[in-house]
This record gives C-alpha cells, structure tokens and sequence, in this order.
C-alpha cells in the first residue's frame, strides 16, 4: 500500500499515468506486489483523461515552451530516463491525448532498444489502451495506440494511414511521428531516395535512439547501412537489435550470417583492450577471439593492428603465445602475428 501512495505522490505532482504505470511494473520485476498491485498495474490506462477547464493561456504557453524545450534537448543528444514519460504528463495537462500516446511509446520504445524491458510489455499496455471501452474523452489517445501497435506488428500501410490520419497537423520534420512514418514508408519501398534521405536529415534528434539506427542499418545499403549498424550496436550491444546489426555488417564483408556472433565495432574493440590494459588482466580479450578466426575483413584488420602493441607488455605476450599454442589455422597464425608486435 506504501508504494501505491508513493506512485500516486508521484502523478499528484504531474506525471503522466504511464509514468505511474512504468514504475509499479519496473518494482514488479525486483519485488513480488501483492494482488491488489498486480491488478492496478494491468488495469490502469496507459492514459487518463485530465481537466483541462481551468488552464490559462499562459500555462498553456508555459508548457508548450516546456514541449520545444523537450524536443531541442533531444536534438542536442541528450536524454534522461523518464522525459518521455514526463512530455507525456505535459500533453495530457494540455488535452493532446495522441501526442501523450505518442510520447510514452517514445520512452518505451527507447527503453526496449536497451533491454531495459520487453516488448510484450509495451504491446500489453498499447492494447490496454486500444481496448478501453470507457474512453469519453480519450478516443484520440484510443486510436494512437491503434495505430501504434500496428507499427509494432509491422502492419505498415496500417500505421501509415492512421497516422497521417490521427497527426494531419503535425508539421515537425523530426518529430516522433515522423520518424514513425518514415520508417512505414521505407519499410514499404526502400529504394525511395527522397524518404531515405528526409529519415537521414532527422539523425541528429535520434542519436541515442537504437532503432532509429537498426531501422536505418537494415533500410539502407552499403557504407551507410555498416555507419548505421555500428551506431546500434554501440549504443547497446547486448540490446534485442544488436545480433541483427552485427549479421548485417558480416554481410556487408560478404561474411556468413553466423559469422555476425563474433562481428565487434571499432568501439567495443578499444574499450575491451582499455578495461584490459587498465586492469592489466589480459583474459578480458577473449571476447575478441572468435573475430581472429574469422575470413580477412576489415574489422578483424583493425582488431589485429590494435593488438599487436599489447605483445610488448610480456603479461600480455605470454597470453597470446600460450592461446597460439592451443589453437590452429588462422586464430593459430594471427595470434602468431600479433605476438611479433
């Protein structure tokens, strides 16, 4: 009972319910809630309708000034867990149900690309909401989720036309939306130069939104698809679309598919060698391994080049010509080479 008071302190102060909801199912995975908890937090809408009589244009100003703060902050690369959640709170106070709809899928959507949570998670609740019967007030937050878990279905003509339909009015180029129509559309024809290039344009606001950047490595082609799977894997390499962009790239170097399980960026190579180096426990490399075995790509190039230097620290040499000596082929040889510095 405790922690439904503290929740409910919580939307007192003007977060969004689905604010309130996130945080009574996050406690759900590291506690047991009673029964009664349990049931609010399947039953509660991921959207409640909010009086909006008493709003004054001036606050109405405030919060929309809040609204473009938001947005500018994104474009700037910057997040914080949670602001979804709160522009959401901000569209309600304001009677934008589909925007708040929107906004808390946002934060979802977000939270999945870095296994925060689980997709059914956000399916459940959008359907909760698809399925409120008592929605006087709420049809518009009603037929966003409609339309949101037709995205996430990948019903892409469905999507697309609820959107437009639900956002006609919507006129930012980089808004959420947006990317959400542009993904239908580049999912339905990808070769469409004109959309690739807007879905580019718009990279600035979803720098660390890891489907924006699977969505693109899988879309795209060639040297801009490699950019794309890169920056998904970096932002969250044990994330659900990091194992997809690690085969794109083994493709792209006309690798086998399997072979994406030991694909790892530039960036994960530098930082396992820094926490090596820094603990001086040479073991942390053995992540990197399977990449040595792989066909000549440009990936292990880099990966050998950047541990040849390490053969000079003798912890290091010793732990490279003792795995040389178990192992044969090309792991064998490469380990060999690295060996000689």
């Amino acid at each position: 009972m405790k922690k439904i008071l503290f929740y409910l302190f919580f939307i007192l102060l003007g977060l969004s319910s689905i604010a309130f909801s996130f945080l009574l199912s996050c406690t759900a995975q590291e506690e047991s809630l009673s029964s009664d908890e349990a049931e609010l937090v399947k039953t509660t809408p991921i959207i409640q309708l909010v009086s909006t009589a008493e709003i004054s244009p001036e606050e109405i100003e405030r919060v929309t000034s809040l609204l473009d703060d938001i947005a500018q902050l994104e474009r700037c690369g910057i997040h914080r867990q949670g602001i979804g959640f709160i522009e959401s709170g901000i569209r309600e106070r304001i009677g934008d149900y589909a925007g708040a709809a929107i906004a808390a899928y946002k934060e979802m959507s977000r939270s999945y690309g870095y296994g925060e949570i689980e997709k059914t998670e956000i399916l459940e609740r959008f359907q909760l909401l698809a399925d409120y019967e008592e929605n006087g007030g709420l049809e518009p937050a009603v037929h966003t989720a409609v339309a949101i878990l037709d995205f996430l279905n990948e019903k892409w003509e469905d999507a697309t036309e609820k959107l437009l339909f639900i956002f006609a009015d919507d006129d930012e180029a980089d808004s959420f939306v947006q990317w959400m129509l542009l993904s239908c559309l580049l999912e339905k024809n990808n070769t469409d130069r004109k959309t690739a290039n807007l879905y580019k344009a718009i990279r600035a606001r979803y720098a660390l939104f890891p489907e924006y950047w699977y969505r693109g490595a899988r879309l795209f082609s060639g040297n801009i698809s490699m950019e794309y799977a890169e920056f998904c894997i970096n932002l969250a390499p044990s994330g659900p679309f990091a194992q997809e962009c690690r085969n794109i790239i083994a493709a792209l170097f006309g690798l086998r598919e399997e072979d994406g399980r030991a694909i790892k960026t530039k960036v994960e190579v530098d930082n396992l060698i820094s926490r090596s180096l820094n603990s001086s426990n040479p073991k942390l490399l053995e992540p990197l391994l399977p990449m040595l075995e792989l066909p000549e790509n440009p990936f292990t190039v880099f990966l050998i080049d950047a541990l040849k230097p390490l053969s000079s620290r003798p912890a290091f040499h010793d732990f490279f010509s003792s795995l040389a000596a178990l192992s044969n082929g090309r792991l064998a040889d490469r380990l060999l080479y690295i060996c000689r510095g």
